[in-house]
């Protein structure tokens, strides 16, 4: 049990600092699990790595709790508007991939969970992000604050979220460079993309688990304990992660994102490619 805690523990750490960077914490933990295998199901382990992103989502709301309460006794009735209006607007952005995500989400599992498809995104997404920071390198964005984020560009950003439903694309990745794409500032398109997060991964926690249970699965002691430490290790490694994000893009654009993407992706493509000659 303690290797596997050890195991946990890795896995939460990659999961913790990777979902909110624009780097794909899905094919990050897909690819671990080539080197990093827990003795468990496959069920668990599929579900395992969806609903450990819990802990990042708590994160999110513990960092952004102020901005994101519309009760809060501090705020005067137009900032309390205002919250409203966020939270409004990212129920709007989270019905597309709802729609395409929910009834599609074990095919995807079956056939689109390859090294072969994440290494593809990763690259993809990784030319992306260096062809649309390129091309914004002289442009004014439209929209520089959420205040002035309409229900229209929320709802386009929630149509780029579908995109993340492939494995190694990234759902901040393609909320965020959606965002960037139709005129939204960088901090927005960031800030907006974690918003989007609570309810769209709070959603794929829920429909995990019920799946899990509803095949005639059970949580075995051991395996509570598994999702609890990778849960509280991938809130604490998320929190930090979400704040030097925030920090970075103040003096930086995503270009390092961008070729990070390309060479972990020849990295992949290599590696895999060698093990199936050698087999």
């Amino acid at each position: 049990m303690f290797i596997e805690i050890i195991k946990t523990i890795i896995l939460g750490i990659i999961e913790g600092f990777t979902e909110f960077l624009p780097i794909s914490s899905t094919g990050h933990l897909y690819l671990a699990d080539e080197f990093i295998k827990l003795k468990e199901s496959t069920a668990f382990i599929n579900m395992f790595m969806v609903v450990i992103q819990f802990g990042a989502i708590l994160a999110v709301i513990l960092i952004y709790f102020h901005k994101l309460n519309p009760f809060s006794p501090k705020k005067d009735r137009h900032a309390k508007k205002q919250t409203w209006d966020i939270w409004f607007k990212v129920i709007v952005a989270i019905i597309p991939s709802a729609v395409v995500g929910i009834p599609l989400n074990d095919w995807m599992d079956a056939h689109l969970t390859s090294w072969q498809v994440i290494s593809a995104t990763l690259l993809i997404y990784g030319v992306l992000f260096i062809v649309v920071e390129n091309w914004l390198k002289d442009k004014t964005p439209q929209v520089a604050d959420l205040d002035s984020l309409s229900y229209k560009t929320a709802f386009q950003i929630g149509l780029f979220q579908i995109l993340s439903l492939v494995p190694g694309t990234s759902r901040s990745g393609a909320t965020i460079l959606g965002g960037m794409t139709i005129g939204t500032s960088r901090f927005v398109a960031t800030e907006f993309s974690f918003f989007l997060a609570i309810p769209t991964m709070f959603g794929a926690s829920l429909i995990k688990i019920g799946k899990f249970f509803a095949k005639g699965n059970t949580f075995s002691g051991d395996q509570i304990v598994i999702l609890l430490i990778g849960t509280f290790v991938s809130f604490i490694v998320a929190y930090a992660s979400i704040k030097f994000l925030l920090d970075y893009i103040k003096r930086n654009d995503f270009k390092a994102f961008g070729w990070y993407r390309i060479i972990l992706a020849i990295i992949v493509i290599a590696y895999f490619g060698i093990k199936a000659m050698v087999n």
